[in-house]
């Protein structure tokens, strides 16, 4: 049995991929071979999992929470855990935030919303929430 943190995991195409602990190459994973709820995979989620070898590498098969991961996805959220957040492209933030802002403050100007999404997105990328 293996240990890793997923890096990465697209729900509408059903799979990603699992840093294992030992530092070997990552590790694919497909929705089907998931023993938890699809809702509660995201990057940074540790689990276990068994390593089969697949057509193109390596494989997850029989993935499930690692032992103590089910106590932390309830704090999930809490000030400093941000081992549960979804890393974005800058542009998806900048983004996202700008149709936020749109809906919540429709009476802000240009200038207003470039100069919160610029402060926004300096804090996003302190905390590791954005890459290029």
């Amino acid at each position: 049995m293996a240990t890793g943190r997923v890096v990465r995991f697209d729900s509408a195409r059903g799979y990603g991929f699992i840093s294992p602990d030992h530092g070997d190459e990552d590790v694919f994973l497909h929705v089907n071979d998931l023993k938890i709820a699809e809702s509660m995979v995201r990057t940074g989620l540790e689990v276990e999992f068994e390593i089969e070898e697949g057509e193109r590498g390596p494989k997850a098969s029989f993935i499930r929470l690692a032992p103590g991961a089910s106590a932390r996805i309830g704090s999930a959220g809490a000030a400093g855990d941000d081992s549960l957040c979804d890393v974005l492209q800058t542009v998806e933030f900048t983004n996202e935030i700008t149709e936020l802002l749109l809906q919540a403050a429709p009476t802000l100007t240009g200038q207003q919303i470039v100069q919160i999404r610029r402060e926004f997105l300096s804090f996003a990328k302190k905390h590791g929430w954005t890459e290029d």
